[in-house]
């Protein structure tokens, strides 16, 4: 680590000194110097997975930039300013993260950003529904102590999931701040994009720190499979967002957070907030946003038919469409599940539709297990494996479910995965991987052999189908089935999430839904 940091002090001294020299030259004001940092993970505090260090798969400075398509060499925006990138780290939703895991990520930022300053700048890229071991709204905590190392004179730009959390200290210690405005996150890069650009902006115009900060909590909690922008309500609600942020004068930004229904904090649940000069606009439409929100609560339905999993796997079963598709949801890895749940799988396996290799071709993905790849791997393509697979993190369902069958490919190089076998048990092509995976694009079926269009049923880890799995299906169903992001929120046992929340409490009455102005950050320490 003390090369990389050595490597990085070279590279930045070099980048700078060049620039400094030209603008010197030329007689041109410095462009601004602009920090980046971040750490994103959804997780769940309903499941008894962990988060350790490595799963975050951080970039460390120059290499930063490659985690945005819109900061390459040759991009206009990398022009504009001398980016100082510190560490960004992404890890795939899941349990919460160690303490340890934490302090670590942390710490390296917070060094670098120590080497590196002063800063005119600084975006923060956040998911927002980051749960640490023994610690309340992680983002409010990361952010604090960034301040405490560049100070409140460098403005802060923070781009979020709109299933993120949006704390009071959040919003306080960050002077702009936006979220994606699509789910699935079709714009998720045109967001952080967003991000940067209203940075320099705010630097390049002089304007500095927006004057008001409107944040309106909305006592609401839902999960995103019932949030979807493909349909309505929220279809409606989020399309207000755009010409309220975009076509005012006066208004920076403004944003609208679902929040994250699996984690048991008192920060996590809805919230509105803009940003802007003109503390009319900013309030006028904040409110409005808030009340369409609450206005429209009890029309949030699930973005696709549900059932228990019997009834999916009947409906699937009977149906003259292929594939078909059935979303496996309370064990979802990219919502928070530990992604090793075996109660579907057991199910499936256990049906004697799918005991004969001649039955309905099923592709169930997927469930980690490391001994059982090892063992496939053994065995070879071709070979028969024998074992039991799952459930070493979240046993509270189902124990691990037996698998004998053949081998039909090994992959190893995934980034999440690692290493991914095929295994044929009767009917059913079961992915086991060495650690978890989520299966989003045709290409994580192909590369294995597997023919997702040519199967009867796809059983997937997930809640809403991403685009390309959307676009596939003939057929959809999400089953709802149990673990730690278990899309029914009532068998949740929520203890220290604020209340009344809605739907939880159904009979609530209405909430004060005026804004609530963030002092700016450094006004109150």
């Amino acid at each position: 680590m003390k090369k990389l940091f050595l490597v990085l002090a070279v590279w930045l001294l070099a980048a700078y000194s060049g620039y400094a020299q030209s603008t010197l030259n030329a007689g041109q004001k410095p462009l601004p110097r602009i920090a980046i940092a971040g750490l994103g993970i959804e997780s769940s505090t309903f499941s008894p997975a962990v988060t350790l260090e490595p799963a975050f798969h951080a970039r460390y400075g120059p290499e930063v930039f490659n985690a945005y398509p819109f900061m390459m060499p040759i991009s206009p925006l990398r022009k504009q300013a001398l980016w100082l990138p510190a560490v960004v780290g992404k890890s795939l939703p899941g349990g919460a993260v160690t303490r340890e895991a934490y302090e670590s990520l942390v710490n390296k930022t917070l060094d670098t950003l120590r080497k590196y300053g002063p800063y005119d700048g600084l975006y923060f890229d956040i998911h927002g529904a980051m749960s640490v071991q023994g610690l309340d709204d992680p983002e409010g905590d990361f952010l604090i102590r960034i301040r405490k190392v560049v100070g409140y004179k460098t403005l802060i730009s923070t781009s979020m999931d709109l299933h993120g959390n949006v704390s009071w200290r959040l919003a306080q210690n960050t002077d702009l701040i936006t979220c994606y405005r699509l789910a699935p996150h079709e714009d998720a890069m045109q967001t952080k994009e967003r991000a940067v650009v209203n940075l320099l902006e705010r630097l390049k115009s002089g304007k500095g720190k927006p004057a008001y900060k409107a944040w309106i909590p909305v006592p609401i909690l839902l999960p995103g499979e019932k949030t979807s922008t493909r349909i309505e309500p929220s279809k409606s609600l989020y399309q207000q967002v755009a010409p309220l942020a975009d076509k005012q004068e006066g208004i920076v930004d403004a944003a609208i957070w679902i929040g994250y229904a699996w984690a048991d904090e008192p920060r996590n649940h809805a919230v509105v907030m803009v940003v802007g000069d003109d503390k009319a606009k900013v309030t006028q439409s904040a409110e409005k946003l808030a009340q369409h929100f609450w206005k429209v609560r009890t029309n949030f339905d699930f973005v696709a038919p549900t059932g228990t999993l019997e009834q999916s796997l009947a409906q699937a079963l009977t149906s003259p469409k292929h594939p078909f598709f059935i979303s496996d949801t309370g064990d979802n890895p990219t919502a928070g599940g530990a992604g090793d749940v075996t109660w579907t799988l057991t199910q499936i396996l256990a049906r004697p539709e799918f005991k004969r290799a001649d039955g309905p071709a099923l592709i169930y993905a997927s469930i980690p297990d490391p001994e059982l790849v090892k063992k496939a791997m053994a065995a070879g393509v071709g070979g028969q494996v024998e074992g039991k697979a799952g459930a070493m993190v979240d046993a509270r369902f189902a124990p691990p479910v037996p698998l004998k069958g053949t081998v039909q490919s090994i992959v190893k190089g995934d980034r999440d995965a690692e290493v991914e076998v095929v295994v044929k048990v009767g009917s059913v092509h079961v992915i086991v991987t060495q650690k978890r995976k989520p299966y989003h694009k045709e290409a994580d079926f192909t590369r294995l052999g597997l023919e997702p269009r040519k199967a009867d049923i796809v059983v997937v880890k997930i809640g809403y189908l991403e685009p390309e799995l959307y676009n596939m299906q003939a057929g959809w169903i999400m089953a709802l089935t149990p673990g730690g992001v278990d899309q029914d929120l009532f068998r949740l046992p929520y203890k220290r999430i604020q209340r009344p929340m809605f739907p939880l409490d159904k009979d609530m009455k209405d909430p004060d839904l005026s804004a609530r102005f963030v002092p700016l950050s450094g006004e109150v320490k």
